[in-house]
């Protein structure tokens, strides 16, 4: 793991909790209230919601992967570069089911209240994800 931070640790094991599909363990890093500002329409209020929409996404992504490249923290905040990729095996988001795999940038902005994210901001290079999926 990168970094040292309880911040920077809490935003790795979410990402690593989705990764895994154990939307159950997002209760340990995620607001109950949480707001997570998302493209391709998968914004979400709520940690139920980002549940879902992670468990939809696991389902139809099976081996989808966050790896973080770097992160910079402070007492309230994480910023994560990382990178995602994947293979659709079903329908997500509108993206086309192609069999071909992906490899994106993402960037991650995390805001924390009592050790727990309250909102986060996941910009990704979704240009670069329908290109590589065919659907551009």
């Amino acid at each position: 793991m990168i970094g040292a931070s309880s911040n920077e640790a809490t935003l790795f094991a979410w990402l690593a909790a989705g990764d895994r599909g154990d939307v159950q363990e997002f209760d340990h890093y995620l607001h109950p209230e949480v707001v997570v500002h998302a493209p391709l329409g998968l914004s979400t209020t709520g940690v139920d919601a980002e549940k879902a929409v992670w468990a939809d996404g696991k389902s139809a992504i099976p081996d989808i992967r966050h790896d973080v490249r770097e992160v910079v923290s402070d007492e309230s905040r994480a910023v994560a570069r990382v990178v995602v990729t994947g293979t659709p095996q079903g329908e997500f988001a509108g993206l086309p089911c192609t069999g071909r795999s992906f490899e994106i940038d993402q960037v991650v902005f995390a805001h924390f209240r009592d050790g727990l994210i309250v909102e986060a901001w996941e910009i990704a290079d979704t240009g670069s994800l329908l290109r590589q999926l065919g659907g551009e």
